[in-house]
Protein backbone atom coordinates (compact mmCIF):
# COMPACT_ATOMS: atom_id res chain seq x y z
CA UNK A 1 0.00 0.00 0.00
CA UNK A 2 0.98 3.49 -0.90
CA UNK A 3 0.78 6.06 1.57
CA UNK A 4 1.13 9.68 0.71
CA UNK A 5 2.93 11.94 3.53
CA UNK A 6 0.95 15.10 4.49
CA UNK A 7 3.20 18.32 4.79
CA UNK A 8 3.13 19.64 8.58
CA UNK A 9 2.93 23.31 8.99
CA UNK A 10 4.81 24.59 12.19
CA UNK A 11 3.55 28.02 13.36
CA UNK A 12 5.93 30.41 15.01
CA UNK A 13 5.87 34.19 16.36
CA UNK A 14 7.63 36.21 13.45
CA UNK A 15 10.88 37.03 15.70
CA UNK A 16 11.58 33.70 16.30
CA UNK A 17 12.17 32.11 13.01
CA UNK A 18 14.78 29.14 12.38
CA UNK A 19 17.68 30.16 10.30
CA UNK A 20 17.80 28.85 6.89
CA UNK A 21 19.48 26.05 5.86
CA UNK A 22 22.03 26.95 3.07
CA UNK A 23 21.80 24.78 -0.17
CA UNK A 24 25.35 24.78 -1.54
CA UNK A 25 26.64 22.69 -4.89
CA UNK A 26 29.78 20.67 -4.14
CA UNK A 27 32.93 21.87 -5.32
CA UNK A 28 35.45 18.89 -4.59
CA UNK A 29 35.41 15.36 -5.51
CA UNK A 30 34.97 14.80 -1.40
CA UNK A 31 31.43 16.41 -1.79
CA UNK A 32 30.22 14.94 -5.37
CA UNK A 33 28.12 11.46 -4.82
CA UNK A 34 30.32 9.05 -6.82
CA UNK A 35 30.24 8.88 -10.67
CA UNK A 36 31.91 6.54 -13.50
CA UNK A 37 31.36 9.05 -15.99
CA UNK A 38 34.11 10.78 -16.51
CA UNK A 39 36.01 7.31 -16.94
CA UNK A 40 33.48 6.06 -19.18
CA UNK A 41 33.58 9.14 -21.07
CA UNK A 42 37.67 9.29 -21.68
CA UNK A 43 37.38 5.02 -21.90
CA UNK A 44 34.84 3.93 -23.97
CA UNK A 45 35.48 5.11 -27.50
CA UNK A 46 38.29 3.25 -27.23
CA UNK A 47 36.13 0.24 -26.69
CA UNK A 48 35.10 -2.15 -30.00
CA UNK A 49 32.49 -4.37 -31.14
CA UNK A 50 34.23 -6.84 -33.34
CA UNK A 51 31.92 -9.39 -35.93
CA UNK A 52 33.91 -12.56 -36.95
CA UNK A 53 33.00 -14.90 -39.42
CA UNK A 54 34.79 -18.45 -39.29
CA UNK A 55 34.40 -21.27 -41.42
CA UNK A 56 34.22 -24.85 -39.82
CA UNK A 57 33.87 -28.31 -41.04
CA UNK A 58 31.12 -30.99 -39.90
CA UNK A 59 29.94 -34.23 -40.32
CA UNK A 60 26.19 -35.00 -41.44
CA UNK A 61 25.47 -37.71 -39.79
CA UNK A 62 23.59 -40.35 -42.52
CA UNK A 63 20.78 -41.07 -39.71
CA UNK A 64 19.48 -37.67 -39.03
CA UNK A 65 21.11 -37.34 -35.58
CA UNK A 66 19.74 -40.55 -34.13
CA UNK A 67 21.90 -41.20 -30.91
CA UNK A 68 21.22 -45.28 -31.24
CA UNK A 69 23.20 -45.16 -34.75
CA UNK A 70 25.67 -42.45 -34.34
CA UNK A 71 27.13 -44.26 -31.18
CA UNK A 72 28.36 -47.06 -33.93
CA UNK A 73 28.81 -44.96 -36.96
CA UNK A 74 30.47 -42.51 -35.66
CA UNK A 75 33.07 -40.27 -38.51
CA UNK A 76 30.44 -41.60 -41.31
CA UNK A 77 28.79 -39.32 -43.40
CA UNK A 78 29.55 -36.17 -45.29
CA UNK A 79 31.58 -33.25 -44.37
CA UNK A 80 30.75 -29.93 -45.04
CA UNK A 81 31.54 -26.45 -44.26
CA UNK A 82 29.13 -23.27 -42.80
CA UNK A 83 30.11 -20.05 -41.52
CA UNK A 84 29.99 -19.34 -37.87
CA UNK A 85 29.99 -16.40 -36.56
CA UNK A 86 31.16 -14.79 -33.09
CA UNK A 87 30.41 -11.71 -31.29
CA UNK A 88 33.21 -10.14 -28.82
CA UNK A 89 34.85 -6.82 -28.19
CA UNK A 90 38.19 -5.36 -28.65
CA UNK A 91 40.29 -2.43 -27.11
CA UNK A 92 42.33 -0.14 -29.44
CA UNK A 93 45.81 0.40 -28.29
CA UNK A 94 47.16 3.15 -30.94
CA UNK A 95 45.51 5.46 -32.44
CA UNK A 96 46.78 3.60 -35.80
CA UNK A 97 44.15 0.94 -35.41
CA UNK A 98 45.96 -1.84 -33.43
CA UNK A 99 43.40 -3.36 -31.90
CA UNK A 100 43.98 -6.59 -28.81
CA UNK A 101 40.87 -8.77 -28.42
CA UNK A 102 40.79 -12.73 -27.26
CA UNK A 103 42.30 -15.34 -29.40
CA UNK A 104 38.78 -17.29 -29.12
CA UNK A 105 36.71 -14.60 -30.77
CA UNK A 106 38.73 -13.63 -33.55
CA UNK A 107 41.69 -15.93 -33.76
CA UNK A 108 40.45 -18.14 -36.39
CA UNK A 109 37.99 -16.06 -37.61
CA UNK A 110 37.80 -15.58 -41.88
CA UNK A 111 36.22 -12.33 -42.03
CA UNK A 112 36.31 -9.69 -39.02
CA UNK A 113 34.28 -6.39 -38.73
CA UNK A 114 35.25 -3.97 -35.90
CA UNK A 115 32.45 -1.04 -35.46
CA UNK A 116 33.71 1.61 -33.04
CA UNK A 117 31.35 3.31 -30.77
CA UNK A 118 30.73 6.42 -33.03
CA UNK A 119 29.34 3.28 -35.63
CA UNK A 120 32.62 3.85 -37.55
CA UNK A 121 33.36 0.58 -39.11
CA UNK A 122 36.70 -1.18 -40.26
CA UNK A 123 37.59 -4.75 -41.73
CA UNK A 124 40.65 -6.11 -39.73
CA UNK A 125 43.18 -8.36 -39.98
CA UNK A 126 44.94 -10.63 -37.28
CA UNK A 127 48.65 -9.66 -36.41
CA UNK A 128 49.42 -12.09 -34.34
CA UNK A 129 47.04 -14.88 -32.15
CA UNK A 130 48.06 -16.64 -29.20
CA UNK A 131 45.40 -19.74 -28.00
CA UNK A 132 47.38 -20.26 -24.90
CA UNK A 133 47.21 -16.40 -24.27
CA UNK A 134 43.92 -15.99 -25.82
CA UNK A 135 44.79 -13.15 -27.10
CA UNK A 136 44.30 -12.11 -30.29
CA UNK A 137 46.43 -8.26 -31.91
CA UNK A 138 44.43 -6.99 -35.04
CA UNK A 139 45.19 -4.18 -37.84
CA UNK A 140 42.38 -2.14 -38.94
CA UNK A 141 42.68 -1.30 -42.08
CA UNK A 142 42.88 2.50 -43.04
CA UNK A 143 42.36 3.61 -39.46
CA UNK A 144 43.92 6.27 -38.32
CA UNK A 145 43.36 9.37 -35.09
CA UNK A 146 41.65 6.97 -33.50
CA UNK A 147 40.91 6.81 -29.78
CA UNK A 148 43.27 4.57 -27.55
CA UNK A 149 43.74 3.55 -23.96
CA UNK A 150 46.86 3.61 -21.98
CA UNK A 151 48.15 0.82 -20.07
CA UNK A 152 48.13 0.37 -16.51
CA UNK A 153 51.04 -1.77 -14.60
CA UNK A 154 49.13 -4.45 -13.78
CA UNK A 155 51.52 -5.45 -11.11
CA UNK A 156 50.47 -2.12 -9.39
CA UNK A 157 47.03 -3.12 -9.00
CA UNK A 158 45.59 -4.29 -5.49
CA UNK A 159 42.58 -5.89 -4.34
CA UNK A 160 39.53 -3.68 -3.60
CA UNK A 161 40.42 -1.15 -6.41
CA UNK A 162 37.76 0.28 -8.47
CA UNK A 163 37.13 -1.25 -12.06
CA UNK A 164 34.80 -0.83 -14.42
CA UNK A 165 34.29 -3.18 -17.35
CA UNK A 166 33.25 -2.50 -20.94
CA UNK A 167 32.01 -4.33 -23.31
CA UNK A 168 29.16 -5.71 -25.79
CA UNK A 169 27.52 -8.19 -23.86
CA UNK A 170 25.46 -10.11 -25.73
CA UNK A 171 25.25 -7.74 -28.54
CA UNK A 172 23.32 -5.11 -27.00
CA UNK A 173 25.17 -2.53 -27.48
CA UNK A 174 28.33 -1.12 -25.72
CA UNK A 175 27.85 -1.74 -21.44
CA UNK A 176 29.54 -0.46 -18.74
CA UNK A 177 29.55 -2.43 -15.55
CA UNK A 178 31.46 -1.64 -12.15
CA UNK A 179 33.34 -3.51 -9.68
CA UNK A 180 36.42 -3.59 -8.17
CA UNK A 181 39.65 -6.06 -8.11
CA UNK A 182 38.95 -9.14 -6.31
CA UNK A 183 41.42 -11.29 -6.35
CA UNK A 184 45.24 -11.02 -7.73
CA UNK A 185 47.12 -14.05 -9.50
CA UNK A 186 43.74 -16.60 -9.91
CA UNK A 187 45.43 -19.72 -11.64
CA UNK A 188 42.92 -23.04 -11.43
CA UNK A 189 42.21 -25.94 -13.32
CA UNK A 190 39.41 -24.35 -14.39
CA UNK A 191 40.94 -21.72 -16.02
CA UNK A 192 43.65 -23.76 -17.99
CA UNK A 193 47.34 -22.20 -17.63
CA UNK A 194 46.47 -18.77 -17.91
CA UNK A 195 47.08 -15.67 -14.65
CA UNK A 196 44.49 -13.61 -14.56
CA UNK A 197 42.91 -10.74 -12.42
CA UNK A 198 39.70 -11.46 -10.55
CA UNK A 199 36.44 -9.11 -10.94
CA UNK A 200 33.06 -8.93 -9.44
CA UNK A 201 32.47 -6.21 -12.14
CA UNK A 202 29.99 -8.04 -14.54
CA UNK A 203 31.05 -9.70 -17.17
CA UNK A 204 28.33 -11.66 -19.75
CA UNK A 205 28.86 -13.29 -23.18
CA UNK A 206 30.48 -10.86 -25.43
CA UNK A 207 32.30 -8.82 -22.70
CA UNK A 208 35.01 -11.26 -24.00
CA UNK A 209 38.41 -8.95 -25.41
CA UNK A 210 36.19 -5.74 -24.04
CA UNK A 211 38.39 -3.50 -20.99
CA UNK A 212 38.86 -3.78 -17.51
CA UNK A 213 40.32 -0.20 -16.98
CA UNK A 214 40.60 2.00 -13.33
CA UNK A 215 39.51 4.51 -12.30
CA UNK A 216 41.81 6.62 -14.56
CA UNK A 217 40.80 5.39 -17.61
CA UNK A 218 43.81 2.71 -18.05
CA UNK A 219 43.65 -0.87 -19.20
CA UNK A 220 44.21 -2.83 -16.97
CA UNK A 221 43.15 -6.34 -18.23
CA UNK A 222 41.20 -8.06 -21.08
CA UNK A 223 38.00 -9.43 -19.83
CA UNK A 224 38.18 -12.85 -21.10
CA UNK A 225 36.40 -15.59 -18.97
CA UNK A 226 33.49 -16.05 -15.84
CA UNK A 227 33.17 -18.86 -13.68
CA UNK A 228 29.30 -19.55 -13.98
CA UNK A 229 27.18 -22.50 -13.32
CA UNK A 230 24.05 -20.49 -15.16
CA UNK A 231 26.22 -19.10 -18.52
CA UNK A 232 25.69 -15.49 -16.64
CA UNK A 233 27.60 -13.42 -14.37
CA UNK A 234 27.95 -14.46 -11.25
CA UNK A 235 30.45 -11.80 -10.04
CA UNK A 236 33.67 -14.09 -10.66
CA UNK A 237 34.93 -12.40 -13.84
CA UNK A 238 38.92 -12.99 -14.71
CA UNK A 239 41.01 -10.28 -17.20
CA UNK A 240 44.20 -11.11 -18.31
CA UNK A 241 46.87 -8.60 -17.04
CA UNK A 242 47.64 -5.35 -18.91
CA UNK A 243 51.50 -6.52 -18.45
CA UNK A 244 51.36 -9.51 -20.70
CA UNK A 245 49.14 -7.96 -23.17
CA UNK A 246 51.64 -5.00 -23.37
CA UNK A 247 54.08 -7.84 -24.24
CA UNK A 248 52.24 -9.51 -26.73
CA UNK A 249 51.65 -5.79 -28.67
CA UNK A 250 54.96 -5.25 -28.55
CA UNK A 251 56.04 -8.76 -30.54
CA UNK A 252 53.16 -8.11 -32.84
CA UNK A 253 54.43 -4.88 -33.73
CA UNK A 254 58.15 -6.16 -34.72
CA UNK A 255 55.89 -8.71 -37.24
CA UNK A 256 55.63 -11.71 -35.14
CA UNK A 257 52.61 -13.67 -36.20
CA UNK A 258 53.01 -16.08 -32.67
CA UNK A 259 53.85 -15.07 -28.90
CA UNK A 260 57.25 -15.98 -28.44
CA UNK A 261 57.33 -16.77 -24.23
CA UNK A 262 61.04 -16.76 -22.77
CA UNK A 263 62.51 -20.30 -22.24
CA UNK A 264 62.90 -21.31 -18.41
CA UNK A 265 64.01 -24.80 -18.78
CA UNK A 266 63.25 -25.44 -15.60
CA UNK A 267 59.75 -27.46 -13.74
CA UNK A 268 58.76 -26.73 -10.19
CA UNK A 269 55.52 -26.94 -7.87
CA UNK A 270 53.88 -24.52 -5.33
CA UNK A 271 55.64 -25.08 -1.89
CA UNK A 272 52.90 -26.27 0.48
CA UNK A 273 52.50 -26.73 4.10
CA UNK A 274 53.94 -30.49 4.03
CA UNK A 275 57.04 -29.37 1.77
CA UNK A 276 57.30 -26.25 3.49
CA UNK A 277 58.35 -28.17 6.66
CA UNK A 278 59.93 -31.06 4.74
CA UNK A 279 62.49 -28.18 3.45
CA UNK A 280 62.35 -26.28 6.86
CA UNK A 281 60.81 -23.46 6.04
CA UNK A 282 58.72 -21.43 8.42
CA UNK A 283 55.82 -21.40 5.81
CA UNK A 284 54.59 -21.81 2.41
CA UNK A 285 56.99 -20.00 0.08
CA UNK A 286 57.36 -20.02 -3.25
CA UNK A 287 58.35 -22.81 -6.02
CA UNK A 288 60.64 -25.60 -6.02
CA UNK A 289 62.60 -26.20 -8.48
CA UNK A 290 62.44 -29.90 -9.23
CA UNK A 291 64.29 -29.84 -12.95
CA UNK A 292 66.71 -27.33 -14.80
CA UNK A 293 67.61 -28.48 -18.11
CA UNK A 294 71.47 -27.67 -18.22
CA UNK A 295 70.88 -24.60 -20.51
CA UNK A 296 68.23 -22.97 -18.45
CA UNK A 297 69.24 -19.30 -17.94
CA UNK A 298 68.24 -20.45 -14.45
CA UNK A 299 70.76 -22.61 -14.69
CA UNK A 300 73.17 -20.54 -15.16
CA UNK A 301 72.55 -18.22 -12.88
CA UNK A 302 73.66 -20.97 -10.65
CA UNK A 303 70.51 -22.67 -9.53
CA UNK A 304 69.66 -25.97 -8.71
CA UNK A 305 67.07 -28.55 -8.45
CA UNK A 306 65.56 -28.19 -4.98
CA UNK A 307 66.22 -24.26 -4.49
CA UNK A 308 63.23 -22.21 -3.82
CA UNK A 309 62.71 -19.40 -6.30
CA UNK A 310 60.78 -16.84 -3.53
CA UNK A 311 60.62 -13.48 -5.99
CA UNK A 312 61.26 -12.45 -9.57
CA UNK A 313 62.18 -8.64 -9.54
CA UNK A 314 60.35 -8.56 -5.90
CA UNK A 315 56.98 -10.00 -7.23
CA UNK A 316 55.87 -13.03 -5.04
CA UNK A 317 55.90 -16.63 -7.16
CA UNK A 318 53.81 -18.83 -4.94
CA UNK A 319 53.31 -20.84 -8.56
CA UNK A 320 54.79 -21.96 -11.23
CA UNK A 321 52.10 -20.38 -13.16
CA UNK A 322 53.10 -16.99 -11.75
CA UNK A 323 56.42 -17.80 -12.54
CA UNK A 324 55.68 -18.67 -16.19
CA UNK A 325 53.31 -15.34 -16.35
CA UNK A 326 55.76 -12.84 -14.60
CA UNK A 327 58.84 -14.35 -17.42
CA UNK A 328 56.26 -13.71 -20.22
CA UNK A 329 55.22 -10.30 -19.30
CA UNK A 330 58.99 -9.49 -19.11
CA UNK A 331 59.50 -11.01 -22.50
CA UNK A 332 62.76 -12.38 -24.37
CA UNK A 333 65.94 -10.52 -23.96
CA UNK A 334 65.06 -8.99 -20.55
CA UNK A 335 66.68 -9.50 -17.28
CA UNK A 336 64.89 -10.53 -14.09
CA UNK A 337 66.52 -10.34 -10.48
CA UNK A 338 65.82 -13.91 -9.18
CA UNK A 339 65.49 -14.31 -5.17
CA UNK A 340 65.92 -17.69 -4.34
CA UNK A 341 66.90 -19.97 -1.14
CA UNK A 342 69.08 -22.81 -1.82
CA UNK A 343 71.19 -25.02 0.79
CA UNK A 344 73.45 -22.06 1.70
CA UNK A 345 70.31 -19.79 2.72
CA UNK A 346 68.85 -16.32 0.31
CA UNK A 347 70.12 -15.31 -2.41
CA UNK A 348 69.42 -13.21 -5.58
CA UNK A 349 70.92 -13.79 -9.05
CA UNK A 350 70.54 -11.99 -12.89
CA UNK A 351 68.81 -13.91 -15.00
CA UNK A 352 68.64 -13.12 -18.54
CA UNK A 353 65.21 -14.21 -20.30
CA UNK A 354 66.27 -15.97 -23.83
CA UNK A 355 64.32 -17.66 -26.30
CA UNK A 356 63.82 -21.60 -26.30
CA UNK A 357 67.00 -23.24 -28.17
CA UNK A 358 66.29 -24.69 -31.27
CA UNK A 359 69.70 -26.90 -30.83
CA UNK A 360 70.57 -29.59 -31.78
CA UNK A 361 69.11 -29.05 -35.32
CA UNK A 362 65.54 -30.59 -35.63
CA UNK A 363 66.92 -32.69 -38.70
CA UNK A 364 62.92 -33.21 -40.29
CA UNK A 365 62.00 -36.19 -42.09
CA UNK A 366 59.41 -37.02 -44.23
CA UNK A 367 58.95 -41.10 -45.02
CA UNK A 368 57.51 -40.98 -48.73
CA UNK A 369 57.15 -44.11 -51.12
CA UNK A 370 55.51 -46.99 -51.13
CA UNK A 371 56.47 -47.94 -47.42
CA UNK A 372 54.60 -48.70 -44.51
CA UNK A 373 54.80 -45.41 -42.46
CA UNK A 374 54.32 -42.86 -45.53
CA UNK A 375 53.15 -39.55 -44.77
CA UNK A 376 55.00 -39.36 -41.38
CA UNK A 377 57.21 -36.20 -40.49
CA UNK A 378 59.31 -36.70 -37.39
CA UNK A 379 62.32 -34.09 -35.70
CA UNK A 380 64.55 -34.53 -33.96
CA UNK A 381 63.14 -33.17 -29.97
CA UNK A 382 65.25 -30.05 -28.81
CA UNK A 383 64.11 -27.27 -26.22
CA UNK A 384 62.60 -25.36 -29.03
CA UNK A 385 60.72 -28.43 -29.88
CA UNK A 386 59.36 -29.10 -27.00
CA UNK A 387 57.77 -25.80 -26.01
CA UNK A 388 56.18 -25.59 -28.75
CA UNK A 389 54.23 -29.20 -28.57
CA UNK A 390 54.35 -28.90 -24.82
CA UNK A 391 56.56 -31.63 -24.40
CA UNK A 392 58.28 -32.78 -21.04
CA UNK A 393 61.52 -30.85 -20.24
CA UNK A 394 63.39 -34.24 -20.09
CA UNK A 395 62.06 -35.35 -23.79
CA UNK A 396 64.56 -36.39 -26.01
CA UNK A 397 64.64 -38.44 -29.19
CA UNK A 398 62.61 -38.20 -31.88
CA UNK A 399 58.83 -36.74 -32.07
CA UNK A 400 56.00 -36.76 -34.50
CA UNK A 401 54.68 -33.49 -35.89
CA UNK A 402 52.63 -34.54 -38.80
CA UNK A 403 50.98 -37.49 -39.36
CA UNK A 404 48.77 -38.06 -42.80
CA UNK A 405 47.79 -41.04 -45.42
CA UNK A 406 49.02 -44.53 -43.93
CA UNK A 407 50.73 -42.69 -41.01
CA UNK A 408 47.53 -41.27 -40.17
CA UNK A 409 45.34 -44.69 -40.38
CA UNK A 410 48.16 -46.55 -39.05
CA UNK A 411 47.53 -44.09 -35.68
CA UNK A 412 50.52 -41.89 -35.18
CA UNK A 413 49.58 -38.38 -33.70
CA UNK A 414 51.71 -35.01 -33.28
CA UNK A 415 53.30 -35.06 -30.16
CA UNK A 416 54.11 -38.63 -30.22
CA UNK A 417 57.88 -39.69 -29.34
CA UNK A 418 59.21 -42.32 -31.33
CA UNK A 419 60.72 -44.96 -29.38
CA UNK A 420 61.48 -48.20 -31.29
CA UNK A 421 59.86 -49.65 -34.62
CA UNK A 422 59.53 -53.42 -34.62
CA UNK A 423 62.48 -53.56 -31.45
CA UNK A 424 64.94 -51.01 -32.44
CA UNK A 425 65.43 -48.52 -30.56
CA UNK A 426 64.88 -45.09 -32.50
CA UNK A 427 67.13 -42.16 -31.17
CA UNK A 428 68.06 -39.99 -34.55
CA UNK A 429 65.12 -39.04 -37.16
CA UNK A 430 67.58 -41.18 -39.72
CA UNK A 431 67.00 -44.26 -37.91
CA UNK A 432 63.06 -43.57 -38.68
CA UNK A 433 64.06 -43.62 -42.05
CA UNK A 434 66.18 -46.53 -42.69
CA UNK A 435 63.40 -48.44 -39.91
CA UNK A 436 60.40 -47.40 -42.67
CA UNK A 437 62.17 -48.73 -45.58
CA UNK A 438 62.15 -52.81 -44.21
CA UNK A 439 60.32 -54.71 -46.31
CA UNK A 440 57.93 -57.10 -44.00
CA UNK A 441 54.38 -57.26 -43.36
CA UNK A 442 54.40 -57.51 -39.74
CA UNK A 443 54.94 -54.04 -37.72
CA UNK A 444 55.13 -52.80 -34.46
CA UNK A 445 55.90 -49.68 -32.98
CA UNK A 446 56.51 -48.10 -29.46
CA UNK A 447 55.52 -44.52 -28.82
CA UNK A 448 55.40 -42.32 -25.68
CA UNK A 449 52.26 -40.47 -25.84
CA UNK A 450 50.87 -38.00 -22.90
CA UNK A 451 53.34 -39.56 -20.42
CA UNK A 452 52.56 -43.33 -21.15
CA UNK A 453 53.98 -45.43 -23.58
CA UNK A 454 51.61 -46.88 -26.39
CA UNK A 455 52.49 -50.21 -29.09
CA UNK A 456 51.00 -49.62 -32.67
CA UNK A 457 50.58 -53.13 -34.01
CA UNK A 458 49.48 -53.59 -37.64
CA UNK A 459 49.83 -55.69 -40.53
CA UNK A 460 50.22 -54.61 -44.18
Amino acid sequence: MMRRLLPIVLIAPLLALPAVAEVAVPTTAADVTLSFAPVVKAAAPAVVNIYATQIVEERVSPFAGDPFFDQFFQGYGEVQQRAQNSLGSGVILSSDGIVVSNYHVVGQATDIRVVLSDRREFEATVMLADEEADLAILRLTGAADLPSLDFRDSDQVEVGDLVLAIGNPFGIGQTVSSGIISGLARSTADLGRGYFVQTDAAINPGNSGGALVDMQGRLVGINTAILTRSGGSNGIGFAIPANLVKTVVEQAKTGATRFMRPWAGVTGQAVDAALADALGLPRPDGVVLSEIHPDSPFAKAGLRPGDVVLSLDGAATNTPQEVIFRLAALGIGATTTVRYLSETGEAEAEVSLIAPPDTPPRNPVTVTGDVALRGLTVVQINPAVAAELGLPLAAEGVVVTEASDLAARIGFRPGDIVLGVNGTAITTTEAVARAAAQDIRRWSVDLLRGGQTVRLRFRL
